[in-house]
């Protein structure tokens, strides 16, 4: 009986592992849909901006999400390529700017970015590319 116990706690154990993991995946997935919906929204916002004023903001302040945070806790990060000197944008594997406006986009779950997406460090952001047209992790681009 000792050992049917014993055993019994095992295969629980087992259970509460694959299900802890289970839960963890789809946390994350939950995160990244945030993201992807805040990003989509804030871009709406700034594009709006545009076509009224002529002019992209110049920060997310200006255009009016101040403090805005991702679901990891971290500010948003957006540039305006328009102006002059646009080396800040962010890049494919290629070294080609992913947008011509503007970039927007969170720095994921480990909050670390480098401007060349392809690189590990960026492969968990949620970004804004192809002018608008995409939006997701940037592993996916």
């Amino acid at each position: 009986t000792l050992l049917e116990l014993m055993l019994g706690i095992a295969i629980l154990a087992i259970l509460v592992v694959v299900g802890m993991a289970q839960y963890s995946n789809y946390e994350e997935r939950v995160r990244v849909s945030e993201a992807i919906n805040d990003i989509a929204a804030m871009s709406l916002n700034i594009r709006q901006l545009n076509f009224n004023d002529g002019r992209l903001p110049a920060s997310l302040d200006e255009a009016g999400h101040a403090g805005a945070l991702d679901p990891w806790g971290r500010p948003y990060v957006y540039t305006d390529l328009t102006g002059p000197g646009n080396g800040a944008a962010r890049k494919d594997r290629r070294l080609n700017p992913l947008n011509s406006d503007f970039d927007l986009f969170s720095m994921g779950k480990d909050g670390v970015f480098k401007p060349q997406i392809s690189h590990r460090d960026s492969l968990d952001d949620v970004i804004r590319a192809s002018d608008g047209r995409f939006i997701d992790l940037a592993q996916k681009y």
